[in-house]
């Protein structure tokens, strides 16, 4: 097995576990009720973005090979570190689910009885669902030897990013005021003590 093979194959396993962690998740949500609905244009556009950046262009790539013209030679060192980097995705991915319980939503919604959480990935960034998809999208350039398809996943998770995260962060503080901002104090965005 060639080490590109191997990088398409991780890749591919991490897609899978990335859906097993999140159905769940998506099916409890159906059952609670929403009490406010953010949902716009702009976020439309940001959760598009991330899926053809970190699903589409990468599966069309692994099933087809294209577009060729922009591989490059993979490297165990470079998919062996992707595979590290997906790991830790998932790793992150689960424990912000977990963590946020019948508080998840896909879309900017507050649930009934929505809490502030603050505990668990929660306590070193206030967005790890963010810090996931850009460890994705890191492992994602790694694993897959191919220019296009690893500036596919930075570019939609930016997208994402940044067209959401100042609208999540002034929903957060409309609904928990002061104790929003002390934990905005506390903590950072997606990295931990740095940003």
């Amino acid at each position: 097995m060639s080490v590109a093979l191997i990088g398409k194959v991780v890749w591919v396993l991490g897609i899978v576990a990335w859906y097993a962690i999140r159905y769940p998740s998506e099916r409890r949500a159906r059952r609670t009720r929403v009490v406010s609905d953010r949902r716009s244009t702009t976020e439309a556009v940001g959760l598009s973005a991330a899926l053809l950046g970190l699903a589409f262009v990468p599966g069309f790539y692994v099933a087809t090979g294209k577009p060729e013209a922009a591989d490059y030679t993979a490297h165990l060192w470079a998919v062996i570190l992707g595979a590290i980097l997906f790991c830790m995705a998932m790793w992150v991915f689960r424990r912000t689910h977990k963590t946020l319980g019948r508080n998840w939503s896909i879309s900017l919604q507050i649930r009934e009885k929505h809490e502030l959480i603050s505990h668990g990935p929660y306590a070193l960034v206030r967005h790890p669902m963010y810090t996931s998809f850009l460890l994705m999208a890191l492992g994602q350039a790694f694993l897959l030897a191919n220019w296009v398809v690893g500036l596919a996943g930075v570019i939609g998770f930016a997208v994402l990013f940044f067209l959401r995260v100042d609208k999540e962060e002034r929903m957060m503080l409309e609904i928990f005021g002061p104790e929003y901002r002390a934990y905005m104090d506390r903590t950072k965005r997606i990295i931990p003590y740095i940003y």
